[in-house]
């Protein structure tokens, strides 16, 4: 009877420790590492019941480690919180209630905060902080300018959430990006793209970053191609908070919007490089090829052929391998292929060209 017990109480503990590990399971996001770099996924722009979120800080890390992010920011909004009658004001709370069980799962938190001003002249998040308080000021330059003293990091938030006529960019925007205190701007918020944001860190040096801004639970399992979490990519020198920070000051980013991978050409064409991966012909006729062409990357990729060689348009699956037969005058000579990732967009409208040459036999 006792071997029953024991065995029994063996059985209990191991279905529990069970219970644990399904709990956390976690959902990869397959974007490969670039050359010299780490991608990490992050999410830099995030609500909870300390301000407008739904949720609990701690809810906000599960869902990051379950649907495969590596880095998030909590930034609750200063200047609006309707649930203060439930959730006293404390700005710097959520990210000490979130820390430890982001330690636990290894997710890369970061202290921020949202300040939240009517449209024009918007909302601005303040990532990387050590304490929110001193941003409680009335004067926005002044508040900003408080969060860039503790070594923060600055972007312009949906600059377009109410139309591009209330978005536009203003003398108090050239004040910020005069006096070095404006870093970035998001180029996609939620679902939503903004290509005038785009053009104006293109333009004006500007790092891009794209998040969520979620406030309800986040209910996906996982992101995949066809339904995802908006995020930034950023590619670090080391998996560290000051490695992020490193590499947002950088501006090495690209951001995953819908079926949109935006970003500057040099961090779009490192990003390409290393998630297409085309392999040397297994077979080959007088005037053909057969080629096996990988997209080793989370979102699909769409390609429209611009030179003489190659399908004319293909849309290689997320994390898939196809098979493709190119059809030449002499197969034995090199053959170039000359394509745009027409949703890798490096400008407004504008895809990513790449090319790769099949070498001789």
């Amino acid at each position: 009877m006792n071997r029953v017990k024991t065995w029994l109480l063996s059985v209990f503990v191991l279905l529990s420790i069970a219970t644990l590990v399904v709990a956390q399971e976690r959902n990869e996001i397959a974007f490969p590492d670039i050359e010299g770099y780490s991608t990490l996924k992050c999410d830099l722009h995030t609500h909870t019941v300390f301000s407008d979120g739904n949720v609990w800080p701690t809810v906000r890390v599960d869902e990051a480690y379950r649907v495969g992010l590596d880095v998030l920011a909590l930034s609750d909004h200063i200047e609006y919180q309707p649930h203060k009658a439930d959730v006293p004001t404390n700005h710097n709370r959520p990210f000490e209630v979130a820390l430890g069980r982001a330690r636990e799962l290894g997710i890369i938190l970061i202290r921020g905060a949202e300040i939240t001003r009517d449209t024009p002249p918007g909302h601005f998040n303040v990532i990387f902080l050590k304490d929110i308080n001193p941003l409680v000021k009335d004067d926005l330059v002044e508040a900003i300018a408080a969060g860039c003293e503790q070594g923060g990091f600055v972007f312009w938030n949906h600059h377009a959430w109410k139309g591009e006529e209330l978005g536009r960019w203003l003398d108090i925007h050239s004040t910020l990006y005069e006096k070095k205190l404006l870093h970035g701007m998001e180029v996609a918020n939620g679902d939503d793209y903004y290509p005038t944001a785009h053009r104006w860190c293109l333009e004006k040096g500007l790092t891009m970053v794209g998040n969520s801004d979620i406030h309800g639970p986040d209910l996906l399992q996982k992101n995949t191609s066809a339904e995802h979490r908006t995020m930034t990519l950023v590619f670090v020198t080391e998996k560290s908070e000051q490695g992020v920070l490193e590499a947002l000051r950088a501006g090495r980013t690209a951001v995953w919007c819908g079926p949109l991978m935006i970003g500057k050409p040099e961090w779009l064409t490192a990003l390409a490089e290393a998630s297409l991966e085309i392999d040397p012909p297994h077979m080959r006729s007088k005037t053909s090829v057969w080629v096996k062409v990988r997209n080793k990357c989370a979102m699909d990729l769409v390609l429209k052929r611009t030179g003489q060689f190659g399908p004319a348009e293909v849309t290689l699956k997320a994390n898939t391998t196809a098979i493709f037969r190119i059809n030449v005058p002499d197969a034995s000579q090199p053959i170039p292929l000359e394509y745009e990732i027409t949703n890798f967009l490096a400008a407004p409208g504008e895809g990513l060209d790449v090319s790769y040459t099949i070498p001789a036999p």
